[in-house]
């Protein structure tokens, strides 16, 4: 089977994030045992979504693991010119939710799989797929994948992650902390102002301390000029209170993000801003005792510093990139690089440009060159020509 008619098989699976990815894994956990691969299921965190783990050639002996997420995001309240979940080709392009994040990595790593099993006998050491779910929403499916691995005495040599790099060898990108921020005051009538505390206005206050806090971490903090934003930074995405207009409001309640450059102390940087939510708190303490602002981590996952080595120059060789990048989203990568003894380097089709907007497209020629890549893999594979 062609990459291309995978991903035509891929896209049509509607796996967005939250819904199951079941009907997906079903279809691909039998096109690999077809081929001869092992397989094994892992539960995600919700009933209906799987992560799914398949091997080829001598699992005993020490391997490459390829990996990619199944989820995508929603399409709702975007412009699609054509079917998002119908893969469309229009000259070059592939249009399709998914296509670049990252199903297009998916495909060919499948079809890779099978040109593999076509020389499994050959293979000196096994090659590896890891398929996870709700990557999407703070890679929180992979986690109970990673535990399996973990137990695994044979951990894989190489971790390729295939998010879209546009075929550029990644070796970095930044760690994430989602919090949740709730500002609690005292309700009053809105003519009676100075008998409330407005929890809106606490929460005006903290925001300007974490644009403060942003100043600062701009001028003191950890910069690593490979980013395409060079520090660490502080986002407030989203802030609702209040029920009416004359009503001052008890609480307000806050949708913060923190994205650390590798090397940053993503833990003092909380206490920072737990600190400065305490001193404005400590403002109004003495008349209205039920003041608070609390700070709780939703979701958290790590960075990625992979650093040089043998194995960036053997994928360097493989890939035929030459442009070494960081990566501006997050990935799974952090989190297999904090669980197993294995380097972790990303390269895959398409570009971030393109996911998660109306139109989400990959190119053929990317997927050729995914392709391309994949088969020097296997040949190195087959040969034995790959670091100890």
């Amino acid at each position: 089977m062609h990459s291309i008619d995978m991903l035509t098989t891929l896209v049509s699976y509607p796996t967005v994030s939250g819904t199951s990815n079941a009907a997906l894994i079903d279809h691909v956990e039998g096109w690999l045992q077809g081929l001869g691969a092992t397989t094994e299921r892992v539960a995600g965190p919700f009933a209906g979504s799987w992560n799914l783990l398949a091997s080829l050639g001598p699992v005993e002996r020490r391997g490459i693991m390829l990996s990619g997420h199944s989820d995508v995001v929603p399409v709702e309240g975007q412009a699609w010119t054509s079917d998002p979940f119908t893969l469309t080709a229009k000259g070059e392009r592939l249009y399709g939710r998914g296509t670049a994040d990252m199903k297009g990595f998916l495909a060919c790593a499948l079809t890779a799989f099978a040109r593999a099993a076509e020389r499994q006998a050959e293979l000196a050491a096994p090659l590896h797929l890891a398929i996870s779910c709700e990557e999407e929403v703070g890679c929180v499916g992979v986690r109970s994948l990673l535990e399996e691995l973990q137990n695994r005495p044979a951990q894989p040599l190489l971790c390729l992650i295939g998010e879209p790099t546009s075929m550029r060898l990644a070796t970095g990108h930044k760690g994430k902390v989602a919090m949740r921020v709730t500002c609690r005051g005292r309700a009053s009538h809105s003519a009676l102002p100075a008998q409330g505390l407005n929890a809106i206005h606490l929460a005006t206050d903290f925001v300007a301390a974490v644009r403060a806090q942003q100043t600062r971490i701009e001028q003191e903090g950890v910069r690593d000029d490979a980013f395409e934003v060079p520090c660490s930074t502080l986002h407030v995405g989203t802030i609702s209170g209040g029920t009416a207009l004359n009503i001052v409001p008890d609480q307000c309640a806050i949708a913060l993000e923190l994205r650390t450059v590798p090397g940053e102390n993503a833990t003092a940087l909380l206490q920072r801003l737990r600190d400065a939510a305490d001193a404005i708190v400590a403002q109004h303490a003495a008349r209205f005792p039920e003041a608070r602002i609390d700070l709780d981590v939703v979701n958290a996952y790590p960075g990625l510093d992979s650093g040089d080595g043998d194995w960036l120059d053997f994928m360097t060789a493989v890939s035929g990139a030459n442009e070494r990048i960081k990566l501006a989203f997050g990935t799974e990568g952090g989190l297999f690089d904090a669980a197993l003894d294995s380097p972790v380097i990303i390269c895959g089709p398409g570009s971030m440009d393109q996911g998660h907007k109306p139109d989400e497209f990959v190119t053929r020629d990317q997927m050729a060159r995914c392709d391309a890549m994949l088969d020097r893999l296997i040949e190195r594979l087959c040969s034995g020509q790959i670091p100890a």
